[in-house]
């Protein structure tokens, strides 16, 4: 029997050797890394560039459109990993602009809860890894509007908000969703006619002398806080983080579930086609899989962490709405569908249609 000392030594020998042998194997790479902004703790890069003696170059985007767009003009061959959203994943991989994973360099991976692996989006994790998960939402200035409903009226009801400035996501599918959900249609509808009802509802917000523009989920809340817009969509954990930076700001600032429906999403890791260094890829997404660094990943974003291993160490603003939806909310939140061929084609041309008009 060796000794408990001794014992310590050698298991504090191995983990110092693997540790080496880990580090020497990308000492002086670079991984692209290409995520949404204010969505990476800072801390969390830091101590992967260490532990493997390797740096981190960062670039954002604002939308999933801008992400592909960036890929299909040979961005595929500057990043090494990417963080798109589930109804993107089918996309990514269709076109050809991502390349399967390699699960034998992803021990991690058994972190995941049940419900993040094998997705329907993507049968057995073949190319992605689930990063982060949230709701997407209304968020208003109730000092502007008032006591408006718990419903996506107040973008598309000019009686509702007859001269407050709002404004809806770029993005077609989040946009058109949230219409076709206040039509009775719910979040994740696909069919033609309803689809270019909700395209007509849009285009009359539009028209309305109070529209302020196509604005993102996490530039609105800047506008909100200064004062040029009083309504749009945002996501949850944005919401909750901006809000803890400026409290003061974000006093009147409210982010409900609308009554009628709304997105529940998953962003998840993938690894780019002609992507420059995959193996230091395949590293980082297993080191995000950590339980450690999944629980910090959340504390500091405060969006929820698809990490069973994490969930004890998650703090507790993390485990109550607007983060983790109540049971009655969930039922009201839906995946956003992933439009194929011509179902997409469709969509993409009503879509163009709106914003040209």
């Amino acid at each position: 029997m060796t000794h408990p000392t001794l014992r310590a030594g050698l298991l504090a020998t191995t983990l110092a050797t693997a540790a080496g042998s880990a580090s020497a194997q990308f000492e002086g790479e670079t991984l692209y890394l290409f995520n949404w902004s204010q969505y990476m703790d800072p801390a969390i890069i830091q101590q992967f560039e260490d532990r493997h003696g390797v740096e981190v170059v960062r670039n954002y985007f604002n939308s999933n459109g801008e992400l592909f767009a960036k890929l299909q003009a040979g961005g595929d061959s500057q990043y090494d990993v990417i963080v798109p959203s589930n109804y993107y994943v089918p996309r990514l991989i269709n076109s050809d602009l991502v390349q399967p994973l390699d699960h034998d360099r992803l021990p991690n991976l058994d972190n995941l809860m049940d419900a993040f692996l094998d997705p329907a989006f993507d049968p057995g994790n073949e190319y992605s890894v689930a990063y982060q998960w949230g709701t997407t939402g209304l968020v208003y200035d109730e000092s502007a509007l008032g006591d408006v409903p718990n419903s996506w009226s107040v973008l598309f009801d000019p009686t509702v908000n007859p001269d407050a400035p709002f404004a809806v996501p770029e993005d077609a599918q989040v946009s058109l969703g949230a219409a076709c959900a206040y039509q009775g249609e719910g979040y994740d509808c696909t069919g033609r006619d309803a689809l270019e009802t909700a395209a007509r509802e849009v285009l009359d917000a539009k028209q309305r002398d109070n529209f302020a523009g196509f604005v993102q989920g996490t530039p609105i809340l800047q506008q909100l806080v200064r004062g040029s817009v009083a309504a749009g969509m945002t996501f949850n954990g944005d919401y909750l983080f901006y809000k803890s930076e400026d409290p003061e700001g974000f006093e009147d600032i409210r982010f409900v579930i609308p009554e009628e429906g709304a997105e529940r999403w998953v962003d998840n890791m993938m690894i780019p086609a002609n992507a420059p260094n995959p193996e230091l890829a395949h590293a980082f997404i297993n080191y995000i899989l950590e339980a450690r660094i999944g629980a910090q990943l959340s504390n500091w974003n405060y969006y929820s962490s698809p990490n069973a291993a994490a969930l004890p160490m998650l703090d507790a603003v993390l485990q109550e709405p607007p983060i983790l939806p109540t049971d009655e909310q969930m039922e009201r939140l839906t995946f956003i569908p992933s439009l194929q061929g011509e179902s997409l084609e469709f969509l993409q041309q009503i879509w163009r249609e709106v914003e040209s008009r």
